[in-house]
């Protein structure tokens, strides 16, 4: 079981740990240590046992509060998740461009004309 050597506030401390559990040690020990900085240069020397406990009382503060806006994140999102999905919006893009549209009735009223002339020109047979 690897030992480390960390400090905290000021103070080092050997502590034990699972083999591959040393970056978690470390990484606790750090933010002990942050809480414990400002706590040592606003109260100054205090006895080993108060300097731990009034830190880790620190971060249990911070914690809860961590914790309470977790759980309300997580209350929204279930109702978020409860609530049923918004009816779809109808949106009608136009497959054929106005222009075209317009186009297409000279193009239609041209062939009837058109039409209309090859008719006239055309002998009647007789039936």
């Amino acid at each position: 079981m690897p030992e480390l050597q960390i400090e905290i506030g000021g103070r080092s401390f050997t502590v034990a740990c699972q083999v591959g559990e040393e970056h978690f040690l470390r990484s606790a020990a750090a933010m002990l240590d942050a809480e414990a900085q400002p706590l040592m240069g606003q109260l100054g020397r205090m006895a080993e046992g108060r300097m731990l406990l009034m830190t880790g009382l620190m971060l249990a503060d911070r914690t809860a509060a961590l914790e309470d806006e977790l759980r309300r994140v997580k209350a929204r999102l279930a109702e978020i998740e409860a609530s049923p999905a918004p009816a779809p919006q109808r949106v009608e893009v136009p497959v054929i461009p106005p222009q075209v549209t317009g186009t297409m009735a000279e193009i239609a009223a041209w062939a009837e004309a058109l039409a209309t002339r090859i008719e006239e020109c055309a002998p009647v047979e007789a039936g």
